[in-house]
Parts: C-alpha cells; structure tokens; sequence
C-alpha cells in the first residue's frame, strides 16, 4: 500500500484544505515582517524588503500579510506586476514614502517570473527579491530620493524551525489516518483535511496541478 501526505509548507496542494508546516510558516514569517517594519520605521525613507516562500503560490506571503497587518505591499506569483512605468511598483513605492516615510513590502519567491527571466537572459544569476532590492535603489538614486532599504531572505530560518502547536497537531492525524488507510488496504492516495475532516484524495488529483491563489478569493482580496 502506498499513503502519501501533504508535505509542502506553500499549501498549493489541490484538494487539501492545508497542508503541514504551512501555519509554522505563516508564524514564523510574520515575526520577521515585524522585524522589518520595527527597522523601516526607525529610519527615514526606510523600506523593510522580506522575500518569503512559494515558487508556484502565494500562500504564506498572503497569509503573513494578513497576520502582520504591517505589510503595504504584496508580491506573489499570480498577480502579474512591472516594475517600472505608469502602475509599476516603485513608483507605487515613491509615492508610500512620500507620504509615510517608511514601507513594508512581501515578496514571493516565486512572483514576477518574468522579470527574473528576463534578467536571466542577460547572464546574470537573480532572483526576484534581489532584482527588486537592485530596482529599488537605482530608482531613488535615478531621483536623487534617499532610501534606507533593509533585505530579508528568511526562508531557510522559517524551513528548519520546529512546527507549532497547531501544525504538530495536524501532522498527528494525518500520520494516524495514513497508517490507518494502508491497513484498511488503501493505495494510491494522500492523506487530506477538509472543513475539519479527514479525507482520502486520490494521488493522481493531487499531482495532476497546483492549488493557486485566485485574485477573487477571500485571502487575497483581504490582502
């Protein structure tokens, strides 16, 4: 018999409601959050820059955003972005500072594909949270602007620390149903949770695409 459970901490396994390790993550990222928003906000022109998980999804950068509430702008890889011209981010950035004299921004690991790409055709080797701390200095430098701009890549921080209450809780049941389903004589399906149930998905369902964030769904347009 072959169980599977949902190990991924970006939560974009479709038909799992939420996978182990996601809500250690999303805690853990907000600390940092408020880390960078204590800096920004200690320095003029300050901008906390924090690049989290979720190469496909934007599960934990929306989710951090909303546990931290200090977040002004948020970056994940289905909402499409440009960095510069009308509508483009640092100019949306400008204008923050000009009025706050600080700023937060979130960034997925997985966002604005595009402009990594782009920059890859080029010969270099960057990712986006690098990309746009390079984009956001030389923007205010172009405008002779000051910027005091702080970058935090706590990925492998938040990856090794030990899972809270609520995850060691879930990893339990689906430990517990997994050995349960392979004696039943189950195969072929992962362990899941939905509306506080625990179900059986087939593994070609959850293999065969990526949970995503969906711009009309509740997290994001809380976000």
């Amino acid at each position: 018999a072959v169980v599977g459970i949902p190990k991924t901490i970006d939560n974009d396994i479709p038909y799992v409601w939420r996978s182990f390790g996601y809500a250690t993550a999303v805690e853990r990222a907000r600390q940092v959050i408020d880390s960078a928003h204590n800096e920004a906000r200690s320095h003029f022109n300050g901008v906390g820059l924090v690049k989290l998980m979720g190469r496909d999804a934007g599960f934990i950068a929306a989710g951090a955003t909303l546990a931290s509430q200090e977040v002004n702008v948020t970056l994940v890889p289905e909402v499409p972005f440009r960095l510069r011209g009308d509508g483009g981010f640092v100019a949306a950035l400008l204008e923050r500072l000009e009025q706050r004299r600080h700023a937060v921004v979130v960034v997925a690991e997985g966002a604005g594909t595009d402009l990594v790409s782009g920059a890859q055709e080029s010969g270099q080797r960057v990712d986006i949270g690098l990309l746009m701390a390079q984009e956001i200095r030389a923007y205010f430098r172009e405008r002779q602007v000051p910027v005091d701009l702080k970058y935090l890549d706590p990925s492998y921080y938040i990856r090794g620390v030990t899972a809270n209450t609520e995850d060691a809780f879930l990893c339990d049941q689906l430990a517990r149903n997994a050995v349960h389903a392979a004696m039943a004589g189950k195969t072929g399906i992962v362990i899941g949770s939905w509306y506080n149930m625990m179900t059986h998905v087939p593994v070609t369902l959850c293999t065969g695409e990526k949970k995503r964030l969906v711009e009309t769904s509740e997290i994001w347009q809380s976000v």
